[in-house]
């Protein structure tokens, strides 16, 4: 119980501290902002809250201005059960990438981070 309480505590230092220090966004010219819009309309996000590698994953989509559907794999049922039975595993954070009729699910913070910066960097 001790260990769970620790848990929570943490998770929410981590979310706040994520909060307080969070990066300015990158700015576009509108034109170019829709596009980074219409391309991200095929990324969702499966993550937990509090899980210190989603909160460095989230951090990356604001500071790219991506915007990308989040699903809480945690509390959400239908969001776990989807990652589960589409992406294999229920492994947190995992991109899920729909592209020419083509589903594709990247685990692991740091391969999700690199292909977000290679395809939204300015």
């Amino acid at each position: 119980m001790i260990v769970k309480a620790l848990r929570v505590g943490l998770g929410q230092l981590i979310v706040f501290t994520d909060w307080i220090s969070r990066p300015a966004k990158l700015k576009r010219d509108p034109a170019a902002q829709a596009q980074v819009e219409q391309q991200a309309k095929g990324l969702s996000l499966y993550q937990f809250h509090a899980c210190p590698f989603c909160v460095k994953t989230r951090r990356t989509l604001h500071r790219l201005n991506v915007p990308v559907a989040l699903h809480d794999a945690k509390n959400n049922e239908q969001d776990r059960q989807t990652l589960l039975a589409e992406g294999g595993k229920i492994k947190v954070p995992c991109l899920r990438i729909e592209e020419d009729g083509k589903t594709t699910w990247m685990y692991e913070s740091k391969v999700i981070i690199d292909y977000l910066s290679k395809r939204f960097a300015a």
